[in-house]
């Protein structure tokens, strides 16, 4: 057993919804999906504020936050998490989501450093195998840093 470096791991998938959306439908639908994929899932409830989603991020060990954004405060709320991480010394978390974001907000967020963001619609084969590769990655770079 001495040659293995580490024992892989589940991937950890904080779902959170922010803000005063009350639709969870969709996060729901996702979260079961990534838990059905072997994913470990936490799922944050409903009106979570950036500093709750924060929390719970550093708490749970999350190696992505994935935020269900559908009440139009996408680049608010997507902003104030990746900054909150940022200042609270969070590294090696994808912070990721979706949501009815507009095409052009999309743009932005990316070069912003938020990963992909999926829209109503999108496959739930594409999330999972998004979030499986990313996480992964994310598990490697937390081994070696360990």
């Amino acid at each position: 057993m001495g040659n293995l470096k580490h024992m892989t791991r589940k991937i950890r998938v904080l779902v959170a919804k922010p803000g005063l959306d009350g639709h969870d439908r969709g996060a729901k639908v996702v979260a079961c999906a990534l838990r059905d994929a072997g994913m470990e899932v936490i799922y944050t409830g409903l009106h979570q504020t950036p500093e709750m989603i924060v929390q719970s991020a550093i708490e749970e060990d999350a190696d992505i936050v994935a935020m269900s954004i559908l009440s139009g405060a996408h680049m608010t709320l997507f902003r104030a998490v990746f900054n909150l991480m940022r200042k609270n010394g969070v590294k090696n978390v994808l912070v990721s989501g979706g949501g009815i974001i507009p095409d052009e907000d999309i743009t932005k967020l990316n070069k912003m450093g938020i990963g992909r963001l999926f829209t109503p619609g999108a496959p739930l084969s594409e999330i999972v195998d998004y979030y499986n590769k990313e996480g992964n990655k994310i598990i490697t770079k937390k081994s070696k840093n360990e």
